[in-house]
């Protein structure tokens, strides 16, 4: 893990709330992960798929990413709900029924790669994998897609493991 993640202590990055069942499923095979990729048309990020294997979706403990610019959540960050697990069974995993293709396809988000957390906005802003600069077996930026001004796409991180690592509690942001 220490080789994408580096000294971050993953013990302590999932929030064990009930809630996060809905996000969090069985450990990931590699028949899954194949299947799932195969399916959505993407690679996933190596990091991605190591992140889990050791928990296979949920809430995270700390839960605001800094964004460049003003988003519609905040002058300085964007917020996120939960992070999306491999496989098909639950509602919020990347094949899910509420998953990456039903927010293209459903809800009209931009096809430039995989949609992997929800925000608080009720859908109404995602957190993306943008393939559209290293094609789809490439290692994807991490985007913010804001439904509420024109599906606006700004970007958070060159890549997954710098995204985790990016994250921070609320109480780091001025949230009045």
């Amino acid at each position: 893990m220490t080789e994408h993640f580096g000294d971050l202590d993953l013990d302590a990055f999932w929030d064990d709330d009930t809630y996060a069942d809905t996000y969090r499923g069985d450990y990931p095979t590699d028949e899954l992960i194949a299947s799932v990729e195969a399916e959505l048309g993407f690679r996933l990020p190596g990091s991605y798929v190591a992140l889990m294997r050791t928990r296979n979706g949920g809430m995270p403990l700390n839960t605001c990413c800094p964004a460049p610019t003003r988003t519609t959540w905040a002058d300085d960050h964007v917020a996120l709900t939960g992070i999306m697990g491999i496989g098909r069974e639950k509602p919020y995993s990347l094949a899910g029924r509420t998953g990456s293709r039903f927010l293209v396809e459903e809800w009209g988000y931009p096809a430039i790669g995989v949609y992997f957390a929800d925000c608080p906005s009720a859908g109404h802003d995602m957190i993306a994998f943008d393939y559209r600069a290293c094609g789809p077996d490439g290692e994807p930026s991490v985007v913010h897609v804001d439904q509420e001004v024109g599906y606006r796409i700004t970007t958070l991180a060159p890549d997954f493991a710098t995204f985790v690592r990016a994250l921070r509690p609320d109480s780091d942001f001025d949230l009045d």
